[in-house]
């Protein structure tokens, strides 16, 4: 184990941006694992591999970008190691970027999911107010220790590994089917002469 972390500082201190985007997509994906086979109990025989590589993606293209260079803009913003500096970064990311990223992810799941803009929005409605209520028992305290204790590039990291199971909220949150929608794929399925069985296990239950 002690070998594993020091090839990924070695790693990190050579491509550091690379490693933070490999990074976040990984574990983004763990996050969708966690999600299907705990949260859904899909079973491994019914696991949604697209969903897993969809939500990779999401990290690999967005989550790992986005964040990571918000860190740096938030350096910038707010100079300093101590204490105070440590709890106005908090306070920064948590009542201005926080908001704006969550409802940005949740959007962007909700396109790669082949939700139409008015669903899309419906969902949004529905599902944001409560994903960012739990976020916020989660992510300050984290954020004041990420600030203060962790090195700049290695907060993408400490973010996502304590991320997972947030990840794994996110993913189920983020992939859950409004029950209505779930219905108008199943009258499609029926018309079309699709086996209903393969569509079981994407109508959840609200």
């Amino acid at each position: 184990m002690a070998g594993l972390w020091r090839s990924y500082q070695v790693l990190m201190t050579k491509y550091p941006w690379t490693v933070q985007l490999v990074t976040a997509g990984s574990l983004m994906g763990v996050g969708d694992v966690i999600a299907q086979q705990l949260i859904e109990r899909r079973g491994l025989a019914h696991h949604n591999v697209r969903r897993t590589a969809k939500m990779m993606s999401i990290g690999f293209f967005f989550v790992g970008p986005v964040i990571g260079s918000w860190y740096k803009v938030l350096d910038r913003l707010v100079v300093g190691g101590t204490k105070s500096a440590a709890m106005k970064k908090m306070l920064v990311d948590q009542l201005c970027f926080a908001p704006c990223f969550l409802g940005a992810f949740l959007g962007i799941s909700g396109a790669l999911n082949g939700l139409t803009v008015e669903e899309n929005v419906t969902k949004l409605k529905r599902d944001y107010p409560d994903a960012l209520i739990s976020n916020y028992y989660l992510w300050p305290a984290v954020q004041i220790a990420n600030f203060y204790f962790i090195p700049l590039h290695y907060r993408l990291a400490v973010v996502q590994i304590v991320a997972v199971t947030w990840n794994s909220y996110l993913t189920w949150k983020a992939n859950k089917i409004p029950r209505s929608q779930g219905l108008i794929r199943l009258g499609s399925d029926l018309r079309s002469h699709r086996p209903i069985t393969k569509l079981s296990c994407s109508i959840w239950r609200e």
